[in-house]
């Protein structure tokens, strides 16, 4: 038992590993999700490992009914604004493919229905890259990108469910002055719905063959 008294699933750390898949139509939009319960999940996130820990995260949890439409009105004004975008970086991906128009439809569904998933968290990490070498970009993202992972297991592992987004970075000013983020020191790392899932099986996703994927001793 989890300690707020939450059956965890039944799943092997391997399952729950393979089967941790982004959640957007299978999103449970009526039943609320106790704070508790959220703390706990980041309880899990910040024993992630960060650059000589110096924890510079920051999780800022919105489920507050009202503001919570306003930030899923930020969020689709960046997606507006990248779908708008004629040198969006997704430019080359053939959108005619049916796993496209699988994922083009979900993601169309969260864009839809973000304001009323019961909380939203946006974590901050310390530090701006916008001019950053590769070595600070690599250092800084490495220090709160685990934490988040292990956010999404522990979801995973209680029965809820979340999508790593990051659209809303396109308006990631008009995020902050939302949220009251210092964006001169502190840069939002995404948008991650939060709610129990529809059903608790997953399976694992399709992915390219490991073997073409794979480099041993140099490029070759």
């Amino acid at each position: 038992m989890a300690r707020n008294d939450v059956d965890l699933l039944d799943l092997s750390l391997d399952e729950l590993l393979t089967t941790t898949r982004t959640v957007r139509k299978r999103l449970d939009l009526t039943r609320p999700v106790p704070r508790a319960l959220i703390t706990e999940c980041l309880e899990i996130a910040v024993q992630a490992p960060n650059g000589s820990n110096q924890q510079r995260w920051n999780w800022h949890v919105v489920d507050e009914p009202d503001l919570r439409a306003e930030v899923a009105e930020v969020y689709r004004s960046g997606m507006s604004g990248h779908q708008a975008d004629p040198n969006r970086a997704t430019r080359d991906i053939d959108y005619s493919t049916e796993e496209q128009q699988r994922i083009a439809s979900s993601v169309a569904y969260l864009r839809d229905h973000l304001h009323k998933v019961p909380a939203l968290l946006i974590p901050t990490v310390g530090g701006r890259m916008d001019e950053a070498d590769i070595f600070l970009q690599a250092s800084v993202w490495g220090s709160i990108l685990p934490a988040v992972w292990n956010f999404m297991l522990a979801l995973r592992a209680r029965g809820l469910g979340s999508a790593w987004t990051t659209i809303h970075l396109h308006k990631e000013a008009e995020m902050a002055e939302l949220l009251g983020i210092d964006a001169a020191k502190h840069t939002q790392v995404g948008l991650f719905p939060i709610a129990y899932t529809v059903g608790t099986e997953f399976g694992a996703g399709a992915r390219q063959d490991l073997a073409d994927l794979i480099r041993w001793n140099g490029a070759g």
